[in-house]
């Protein structure tokens, strides 16, 4: 059977097929299947595909309908939002998906038609020249429109040994590792020797080794941290006549645990515009400091010099004997925003098409793509808001050697029962693994949670409920190769990877 294998890939619809059913098979690697195995295997037969392409036309659409099926399956959990707040027909919804996710596809399909385009300039393994254009597509893809880099390779390991790596290249050093392991698996078929496939269990042995290199060490302090999850129902939130019983939700859940030292509310917990409950806020700094306790809460914030409005994170309580007022620098406006979500492009035009594009709180101002950490008492936090996790550049440039925690609040209840807020959890936990310091992850409805600095859970609260997560965080020093050097090891490596392929030398002619 195996001998019609090559000559059925020989015709461009079967590979188009089976490119897009190795592009669905991945999202099985991601969380909450997270099957790490699965990744060098399904990019290692997508090169297989590749190399058997005798037309930029067939390499792109090889590369194209991989991307389809990879987004389409992995960020399927957009289409939740899309279709339960959009208020749009059912076949407009599945339109925009759609669109989405071809526009995501076009970077696999670039690195597809690059490399094909560019092979016959290669006199050695020109499969290695796919890391480095996988990293430049995949660099585009993160920066182009404000950038989506969701579903990079490397997140695929974040609980993996490969995982391990993370401390010292980062999860872009990651993805070069598995593609030197896919590349491996692929000559191995391509060349019919086994000893390709030495690069397997050694980048595993490496993964091994890397973890007792670890700089961190533990300074024998703590902090007990609570994280409130209110579970307020997404139709509810921003009515005007819940404002109070919004409020009180979080103020009961939090009262039996005022003797920690942090206290923790998620993404717009206080549905208050911020210069509009300075009573309120002001009472409640005063209670907390008494508690000699500190709370940080998300809320809306208004700048009313500007009009602008920020979706920030404020500090009430203990910092460092200082208070809560409108303005105080203590705070952090969120920089990364989510199109559609947080601001609409050419609003005037699409605003008035459908309500997807008239969501509530839909049109707000960046904040400073560089912060001050929080001051929560004692403790330098570095935050970030919802989907800023996922760009590791920022909250590297907002690390700091003095940082103590990491944070990052969020509102998954747009994205229901699916995949979405597993994987944003998974990405939170690779932020602390490069950065090797804890990290809180508060949530409006789960995944609530606090993770070492390698990662592991310490406690978390289930989906769709109402609860505290308590605990007791050691609180470690010292810096990462990553937290160093941010993601150069990770290009250096292509850079060499590149060599293995021996570009042809040009002569200049005249």
């Amino acid at each position: 059977m195996w001998q019609f294998v090559p000559r059925l890939l020989q015709n461009q619809r079967w590979r188009s097929l089976f490119s897009f059913v190795l592009g669905l098979a991945l999202v099985f690697a991601y969380a909450p299947f997270s099957q790490a195995w699965l990744t060098p295997l399904v990019m290692a037969a997508w090169l297989l595909l590749l190399v058997r392409t005798q037309h930029w036309r067939q390499a792109a659409a090889t590369g194209f309908w991989f991307g389809l099926g990879w987004f389409g399956a992995g960020i399927s959990w957009v289409f939740v939002s899309i279709d339960q707040f959009g208020g749009m027909p059912l076949i407009a919804s599945l339109f925009i998906m759609l669109l989405l996710c071809a526009y995501l596809a076009l970077f696999p399909t670039l690195v597809a038609v690059l490399w094909w385009r560019c092979r016959r300039y290669f006199t050695g393994l020109s499969l290695f020249a796919i890391p480095l254009l996988w990293l430049l597509a995949e660099f585009l893809r993160g920066w182009l429109f404000t950038g989506f880099p969701w579903l990079s390779l490397g997140y695929t390991q974040t609980l993996s040994v490969l995982g391990n790596f993370a401390p010292h290249i980062g999860e872009i050093g990651i993805t070069v590792m598995l593609w030197i392991m896919a590349i491996s698996i692929a000559y191995t078929v391509l060349r019919r020797r086994l000893q390709w496939l030495l690069a397997v269990p050694a980048m595993l042995v490496l993964g091994v080794l890397a973890a007792q290199l670890n700089p961190m060490e533990a300074t024998g302090e703590h902090r007990q941290v609570a994280l409130v999850q209110g579970n307020v129902i997404q139709d509810l939130k921003w009515n005007p006549d819940e404002q109070w019983p919004n409020f009180h939700t979080y103020i009961d859940l939090t009262a039996p645990y005022l003797d920690h030292d942090l206290i923790i509310w998620p993404e717009s917990a206080i549905t208050f515009i911020e210069p509009f409950a300075q009573r309120q806020l002001a009472d409640l700094d005063d209670f907390l400091r008494e508690q000699n306790t500190t709370l940080i809460s998300g809320i809306i914030d208004l700048d009313r010099n500007t009009g602008d409005f920020y979706n920030s994170m404020i500090v009430l309580g203990e910092q460092s004997g200082r208070h809560w007022y409108h303005g105080n620098p203590n705070r952090y406006r969120k920089h990364q925003l989510l199109p559609i979500g947080e601001f609409v492009p050419f609003e005037s035009l699409l605003r008035p098409l459908a309500p997807l594009f008239n969501l509530p709180m839909s049109s707000f101002s960046r904040g400073d793509y560089i912060q001050n950490n929080l001051n929560a008492n004692g403790l330098l936090i570095a935050a970030n808001i919802c989907y800023e996790v996922v760009f590791s550049r920022q909250i590297r440039a907002n690390f700091n050697a003095d940082t103590g925690m990491l944070l990052t609040i969020s509102n998954d209840t747009w994205f229901g029962d699916s995949h979405g807020p597993h994987q944003h959890m998974e990405i939170a936990r690779m932020r602390a693994r490069e950065l090797g310091r804890p990290m809180l992850r508060a949530t409006n409805n789960g995944i609530t949670g606090v993770y070492d600095e390698r990662g592991h859970s310490l406690t978390r609260i289930p989906q769709f409920e109402s609860a505290v997560a308590s605990t007791r965080v050691l609180l470690v020093s010292g810096q990462t190769g990553y937290a160093r050097w941010g993601d150069l090891p990770a290009w250096a490596l292509t850079l060499l990877l590149f060599a293995l392929a021996r570009p042809r030398k040009f002569r200049r002619t005249t």
